[in-house]
């Protein structure tokens, strides 16, 4: 934390999910955003990187060109490796929010690593959906804790919010037979406002996978929203919700099953998000604990709150002293 008690945040991405955080941030007293970054720019400011002028930008002139929105800022230039460029400042820098795709799977991983052969030390943050990437950062959790690195991974609704609704639902049980995730989105703005989300879900699809998905272009994608007349249905889904809760000991990965629906023309969304825990409790009965979001409550509110309060609770734990990699169902969000 920085003499003013403020944790200076860095975000990285700027997508649907890395403008919603700066919003919800302004909600935030005890957070300033500071670092800014997209693929093509970097915003440096320790007074705050205003969210503003980043909605002013998005869909300028720069954008429209194919630069970088982030470089249009009053703080922002353009540059050829924003990452490094953050990384520079690390420093001055509490905690980092990683709102970057999951394309390809090693992106995330890769990234944490080059952070910690910086010498950074605080927090990470991210909202990864793929259940292979926490095989690959639990095989860096020993360089984690050397680096006094702490890294929430999953932090977003699913996994991340759902993920700690499952765990709690599950202390009723002795044994846990089964748990379902089933999420509902609304996206009126569709694809061109939240790219890599809905690329990276076209990829649970039958028939698609990741490498399919990083190879099509935006017109590609934009036919495969149409085929399905922009509503998209997911079952058995790689989502990692099954590692992180194996994780926290509450059952193995193959108990769990994740699916939803997203629909790209309305806001309003298509399906309750809910989550159903079944079990047997000690005296021997079989039942079914369920937790359900309201309809009302969008997706941006439930991916950016519980990963800004799990940035948080990580803020309070690095202070301590606890690093390595953690879960979000082994830790509560902090409001």
């Amino acid at each position: 934390m920085t003499d003013t008690e403020t944790t200076n945040v860095a975000v990285l991405g700027t997508g649907g999910i890395g403008k919603r955080t700066l919003r919800v941030m302004e909600h935030k007293d005890d957070m300033t955003p500071v670092a800014l970054c997209d693929s093509g720019g970097v915003a440096v400011d320790f007074d705050g990187v205003d969210a503003d002028d980043l909605v002013a930008a998005d869909g300028g002139a720069v954008a429209a060109e194919g630069g970088s929105e982030v470089a249009a800022l009053p703080s922002g230039r353009a540059t050829d490796d924003s990452i490094a460029d953050v990384i520079d400042v690390h420093d001055r820098i509490d905690a980092v929010l990683m709102a970057l795709p999951n394309i390809p799977h090693s992106f995330i991983p890769e990234t944490v690593e080059r952070f910690a052969d910086a010498g950074y030390e605080g927090v990470m943050v991210d909202v990864l959906k793929r259940s292979r990437v926490i095989d690959t950062m639990e095989e860096m959790e020993d360089d984690l804790v050397e680096s006094g690195i702490t890294f929430i991974c999953g932090a977003g609704a699913t996994p991340g919010f759902l993920t700690g609704a499952a765990a709690i639902g599950a202390q009723s049980f002795v044994e846990i037979e089964e748990i379902e995730i089933w999420w509902g989105v609304g996206l009126k703005s569709g694809y061109e406002g939240n790219v890599g989300t809905v690329r990276e879900d076209i990829a649970h699809l039958d028939g698609y996978d990741l490498e399919t998905v990083s190879e099509m272009s935006d017109d590609e994608i934009r036919e495969v929203i149409d085929e399905h007349d922009g509503v998209l249905e997911f079952h058995d889904m790689e989502h990692a919700d099954d590692r992180l809760l194996e994780r926290a000991g509450i059952c193995d990965p193959d108990k769990v099953e994740v699916g939803g629906i997203l629909d790209v023309t309305q806001d309003e969304k298509p399906t309750t998000t809910t989550v159903r825990v079944t079990g047997t409790t000690f005296d021997g009965e079989t039942a079914t604990n369920t937790f359900q979001l309201d309809d009302d409550t969008s997706m941006a509110a439930n991916v950016n709150g519980p990963a800004l309060g799990y940035l948080r609770a990580g803020v309070f734990y690095n202070e301590n002293g606890i690093y390595g990699l953690h879960g979000p169902a082994e830790i509560m969000p902090r409001f």
